[in-house]
């Protein structure tokens, strides 16, 4: 029976990249996933006189909506003599975590994101507004919480792909939910995340809903939506010195302008020092301050061992690109 291969790939779109995909039919299953061609031109990444560009396979997972034999194949985009596309981020992700691998860095990303139906946030009156936020986050009832059923749809289809996704929950504006990926390495959890967002976008489909990524879908007195990245080495998951001067090497000189220049556009617009954010241009960190730049958990300050949060990247970030700043920052200064 013929197999339907979804080959995925992320776009030259700016300021953030978008998805892209398209499906390859194929009689068998073949050993290795074939590299395939698109126009470039049709996505921000090349000129119409020189419009080819290649779909390299690097992930493939059990499709969860086809079912069956088909699979999605995550891919990164080469130019036609196979080097890295000036757009592919996951090749220089590539050599810092192959650089560092023997300080094992494991990463969990907790995404947040937003339903919007007919131009306004799913749960928000036409024309209005909704209580204000405080009832809505880890919610229960339907005038609470909105969207369930496509968070739960989204949730068994990452777990049928095989995805890490380790959790959900609802956050605080109406509509707007979270799915957590990790613990693992910096190319799984990237890849993983990208696959998540390509079934989340998706599957939304089915429901008529759009979801977006924007880092301050609503303007006021409304959380924004980020991107939370808990980060660990093998020394961090073993000793408190570690943690600390993981905190000192991201608030280093040089360190925080180049941190959040790649943690997503418009990030001055949730960054603003309110809705549990510290602001863009100023670095902290605490335990248990969700106020802060990078949060040390309350558990491991009691531990003497564990994990940090860095709570800065947008919604809208590029996991290769925050998982590669994160990593050579901290893995570098503990070398």
């Amino acid at each position: 029976m013929a197999i339907k291969a979804e080959y995925i790939w992320i776009d030259g779109t700016e300021p953030a990249a978008r998805l892209r995909s398209k499906t390859k039919v194929v009689a068998e299953a073949p050993k290795e996933w074939p590299i395939w061609g698109f126009d470039g031109s049709s996505t921000n990444q090349a000129p119409g006189d020189m419009s080819d560009c290649v779909l390299k396979p690097v992930r493939v997972v059990p499709d969860p909506i086809r079912g069956g034999d088909n699979v999605l194949v995550m891919c990164e985009v080469m130019l036609i003599d196979m080097s890295p596309h000036p757009t592919n981020t996951r090749a220089a992700l590539r050599e810092v975590a192959e650089k560092y691998a023997d300080q094992e860095p494991m990463f969990g990303i907790e995404q947040e994101y937003t339903f919007f139906s007919d131009g306004h946030p799913l749960g928000f009156p036409k024309g209005g507004f909704p209580a204000p936020q405080g009832f809505y986050y880890c919610g229960v009832g339907a005038d609470e919480v909105y969207g369930r059923d496509i968070v739960e749809a989204h949730l068994d289809a990452c777990l049928t792909a095989g995805l890490t996704i380790s959790g959900i929950n609802a956050e605080v504006m109406p509509g707007q939910w979270e799915f957590q990926v990790g613990p693992v390495g910096p190319l799984e959890v990237s890849d993983e995340m990208w696959l998540a967002r390509w079934l989340l976008y998706r599957i939304a489909e089915d429901f008529d809903v759009a979801a977006t990524l924007d880092p301050k879908p609503v303007k006021g007195d409304w959380n924004g939506a980020g991107a939370h990245t808990n980060f660990s080495t093998k020394a961090m998951r073993e000793g408190y010195d570690p943690i600390i001067a993981a905190c000192e090497a991201l608030g280093a000189p040089g360190k925080v302008e180049e941190h959040v220049a790649g943690y997503g556009p418009d990030i001055e617009h949730r960054l603003t020092g309110l809705h549990e954010t510290a602001p863009w241009n100023e670095f902290s960190y605490g335990v248990s301050n969700r106020g802060a730049s990078v949060r040390i958990p309350w558990q491991v300050a009691q531990d003497k061992k564990g994990y940090i949060e860095d709570r800065r990247p947008n919604a809208n970030m590029d996991p290769y690109v925050v998982t590669r700043l994160i990593t050579n920052t901290i893995c570098s200064a503990a070398s």
